[in-house]
């Protein structure tokens, strides 16, 4: 799997790299800012882009503006955001554009090399990946009555299991319950949350998105 990896921090950005290589992934670029990641991807098209959010020429979400910019040209690349801290509105704005081949990481994550390279993997093969501590502040968040009210403790956990990017069978086996049971609950979430089977919508992106906005 083809790798680029952008973030200016020198010494993170280094450390990634040697990690990803040893893992047996290609580096194939490195980039300081926005500017420089725009054109090495273009001329790469790596599988994955890892990239902060916060990034020059401004140093506040030009690493953001990149990836979506990214999203449009060039929909196979995958994106995995790196940020210092959990910032809701990049969250949206992320899984907004689809959730694909798409993930948010919290950059201390790096140090720890199986969850960086399953996220790289995953993301790269067109799944997902929402850092745990993220799914972990939007559930324990106190808010006014809404649609997630009328979800189940058990249909709760199945959705923060989706917004971790798991599939059907990886929520199974984390809840212990059967991928049928899973599947009932996903229905069920469905059908909580009002959203109706259509050619147009992904269902589980916006389930997703009404959990995060919850």
């Amino acid at each position: 799997m083809r790798v680029l990896v952008a973030d200016d921090a020198v010494l993170l950005r280094e450390g990634a790299v040697r990690l990803l290589e040893e893992a047996g992934f290609e580096v194939v670029g490195q980039a300081g800012d926005a500017d420089d990641l725009m054109r090495k991807v273009r001329a790469h098209r790596p599988d994955v882009a890892i990239i902060d959010v916060r990034m020059p020429p401004d140093d506040a979400d030009d690493g953001l503006r990149a990836a979506l910019t990214i999203r449009e040209e060039l929909p196979d690349v995958g994106i995995l955001l790196l940020s210092q801290y959990v910032e809701d509105r990049y969250l949206g704005e992320l899984l907004g554009a689809g959730a694909a081949g798409v993930g948010y990481l919290l950059k201390d994550r790096i140090a720890d090399v199986e969850r960086l390279t399953d996220a790289v993997e995953r993301v790269g093969t067109g799944g997902s990946v929402l850092d745990p501590e993220v799914v972990a502040l939007m559930l324990g968040r106190s808010r006014e009555e809404g649609p997630l009210d009328a979800l189940t403790a058990r249909e709760r956990d199945v959705l923060a299991l989706m917004a971790e990017g798991r599939t059907n069978r990886a929520i199974s086996g984390e809840l212990y319950i059967s991928e049928r049971a899973v599947e009932r609950h996903v229905t069920s979430i469905f059908n909580k949350l009002d959203l109706p089977p259509t050619e147009q919508d992904h269902r589980r992106v916006l389930a997703v998105l009404t959990y995060l906005r919850g």
